[in-house]
């Protein structure tokens, strides 16, 4: 799927393309294999915070305030790999 494909489905507000973009490039080619990745990620984040563990919520805080869009996309994107390669279940490289 090329840009010109994701920006078009952008401007017709077609957000099932753009989700089943991310599924398959998250799962090698395989839509069913990208939602697994993309569950695997959920998990792993559900399962650290179960404990309640302390955390640097003013650091979350900031960042969401203080930080562009793209940043916090970018961001988004590289803590969903890293809870996914955390899972020990990842199908990927590990590189963005």
């Amino acid at each position: 799927m090329s840009l010109d494909y994701l920006n078009d489905a952008v401007a017709r507000g077609d957000n099932e393309a753009l989700i089943r973009y991310v599924r398959l490039h998250v799962g090698d080619g395989d839509d069913q294999q990208g939602r697994t990745e993309i569950d695997k990620a959920w998990v792993q984040a559900l399962k650290v915070l179960l404990d309640v563990p302390p955390t640097d919520r003013q650091f979350i805080v900031d960042t969401l305030a203080n930080k562009d869009q793209a940043t916090l996309a970018h961001l988004f994107f590289s803590l969903h790999f890293h809870l996914v390669n955390a899972s020990g279940e990842w199908i990927h490289d590990g590189r963005l």
